[in-house]
């Protein structure tokens, strides 16, 4: 079977995806069983693979999926806890005294709040942490689900103590014996490559952000009013990447998106509280009120704000969960401490599943829901809760959790038979593999436009850029050296690629979305983080391959040219926007004198 047919087969699951899930809107508990199907009907009659091994995928799928809801689990158990102490009445408060302009909050806590518990823990946990959280301040839960999708770009390849490039690539590149002999060095120095690419195209993520959320959930349904915030969100970003792309380049790939996020919150909320770059009085953006919203909005999650049974909390004793939180996953992220090597010796494993050779296991101490457990727990002491209140918690969690498990089920599974397709009677590549090899054949010396396009399809396959490096990082490596070009900067775009890839990602959407109860708008989600994610890896791709072309092409070369072109569009459109927004101003001022 020709490598293009091989392609074309293997994109079915996805087109499948694309077709019911993006397309028609259904949601993903029906649109997934569909493509779960598909992969399994191309695995065993195509490439061939034994039932017994696409029977084990399919089972590990279930025990990855039973994973991800006790981390969701966890995630609203902590945020019903605060909401049933009356702690987070007073984080509200907080993000209020900053501002009450919902462009400065969702920056504050999408971007740099979640990409500091990005760095602590990654695997989908800051949308965690960071989407309940908004919907507490009062988001709607859409607007805080696309939001946290599209910060998973920028600080996810330095993720859980730099995991994606340490374990990701570090793996996939294990096979080439030319590398393994100074592996740590060589993907360092890759990590510096792929933050500077990150710094270039998530500069203008935080502006995105906003930008949507003023567009698709605002009253004028404007893009302008988000726009006209975009000193603050360039200012918000650069406090971010710059710290990150010196860690990267310094210190190595394990800090930079904790550091990053934690020095960026510093410098953003003291610099926001002395107004700096900040909206003038009488000029904060809100959403309409609740009753107003369109009802695909609203998740089934009920966040009721009440203040503390003796009265106004202090701050520091509301926010002590998540400071608790982000100390607990740094503690038991870092290998230099024994924590770590502890809590993973705690696993609850299934070998060789029907002989297939396929392992699952389940580290359940060392999950991020763990710590949301236990830090729900030292809360209810923390705020003096009543044990009713607390029960009413874990109650409301478990129901909601319930609630989420539907769509899951199939996404994961789906999964894990996609990326267990290899060793088949047919002797063809595993389907991803096959995917990439049919994209290469036609690229030639464009590849480096594509890379990231392939490291963004395995995101939104695997659901982890760590796995996404661990399938296409040789096969990027060996591209790069067939085109004649750096191959580490092939290999430091499939990196980007797969990080951008998870603001698409199925089951990190589910995920984030089941967190706050918002259930079948998986489709409507993904088609408003679509443009993001292109915006990302076509220009993270255009810049790269200016780069590895430069010293044959010079710098005049289509990559350069299509970044220019995208560069000028940004200006162009935030001049134009930020003019129609004072237009809408002035007619609201004119209108309500």
């Amino acid at each position: 079977m020709s490598t293009g047919l091989l392609s074309i087969l293997s994109l079915m699951p996805i087109i499948a995806v694309g077709v019911f899930l993006v397309g028609l809107k259904w949601p993903a508990s029906k649109a997934m069983p569909i493509s779960y199907v598909i992969a399994v009907g191309l695995a065993l009659y195509v490439w061939k693979v034994p039932g017994a091994n696409v029977a084990a995928a399919s089972i590990n799928g279930l025990v990855v999926a039973i994973t991800l809801l006790y981390i969701i689990f966890g995630a609203i158990l902590l945020l019903n806890t605060l909401q049933e102490s009356g702690g987070l009445s007073t984080i509200r408060q907080g993000f209020t005294d900053i501002s009450t302009d919902r462009r400065i909050q969702v920056i504050i806590v999408a971007w740099l709040f979640g990409s500091f518990i990005e760095g602590a823990s990654g695997f989908g946990t800051p949308a965690a942490v960071a989407v309940p959280l908004m919907v507490g301040l009062g988001f709607p839960a859409m607007a805080a689900v696309v939001a946290g999708m599209v910060i998973q770009s920028t600080p996810v390849s330095f993720g859980a103590v730099g995991t994606p490039m340490l374990v990701g690539a570090g793996t996939g590149l294990s096979a080439d014996p030319t590398i393994t002999n100074n592996m740590v060095e060589f993907v360092t120095g890759i990590g510096g490559q792929v933050a500077i690419l990150h710094m270039i195209a998530g500069t203008l993520v935080p502006l995105f952000v906003v930008a949507l959320m003023t567009r698709f959930f605002g009253k004028n349904k404007s893009f302008s009013e988000g726009i006209k915030v975009w000193k603050f969100a360039l200012f918000a970003a650069f406090a971010m990447t710059i710290p990150y792309v010196i860690v990267a380049n310094t210190l190595g790939p394990e800090f930079p998106s904790m550091t990053g996020g934690l020095v960026g919150l510093a410098i953003v909320v003291f610099a926001a509280k002395k107004g700096f770059l900040m909206p003038p009085k009488g000029e904060e953006w809100d959403f309409e009120e609740k009753s107003k919203w369109d009802p695909e909005w609203s998740g089934k999650l009920e966040i009721k704000i009440q203040e503390h049974q003796n009265g106004k909390m202090s701050m520091v004793r509301a926010w002590s969960p998540y400071i608790l939180v982000g100390l607990f996953l740094v503690l038991t992220r870092l290998k230099a401490l024994p924590i770590m090597a502890w809590l993973k010796s705690v696993v609850i494993k299934f070998e060789n599943i029907f002989g297939s050779g396929i392992t699952s296991s389940f580290e359940i101490l060392f999950s991020p829901g763990t710590i949301f457990i236990v830090v729900s727990a030292l809360t209810f002491f923390i705020h003096g809760m009543g044990g009713n209140a607390y029960k009413k918690a874990w109650s409301q969690s478990a129901k909601t959790t319930v609630a989420a498990s539907t769509a899951l089920i199939f996404t994961v599974p789906m999964v894990q038979v996609f990326l267990n397709s290899g060793g088949g009677a047919a002797g063809f590549e595993r389907m991803p593999i096959e995917l990439a090899n049919g994209v290469a054949a036609l690229a030639g010396e464009y590849w480096p436009f594509f890379s990231t396009f392939i490291g963004g399809i395995g995101a939104f396959i695997a659901g982890s850029n760590t796995v996404s490096n661990m399938m296409f990082a040789l096969f990027q490596h060996d591209v790069g050296l067939q085109i004649g070009v750096d191959p580490t900067w092939i290999v430091a775009l499939q990196a980007v690629g797969g990080a951008a890839g998870n603001m698409i990602c199925v089951h990190n959407v589910v995920a984030a979305s089941a967190v706050v109860g918002l259930y079948g708008k998986e489709g409507v989600v993904i088609r408003k983080t679509l443009l993001p994610f292109a915006y990302y890896a076509l220009l993270a791709g255009s810049v790269g391959y200016s780069i590895v072309w430069y010293s044959q092409k010079g710098i005049f070369n289509i990559g350069s040219f299509i970044a220019v072109i995208i560069a000028v569009a940004a200006v162009y459109i935030i001049a134009t926007n930020n003019k129609r927004a004072n237009l809408l101003l002035l007619q609201d001022t004119s209108i309500k004198k």
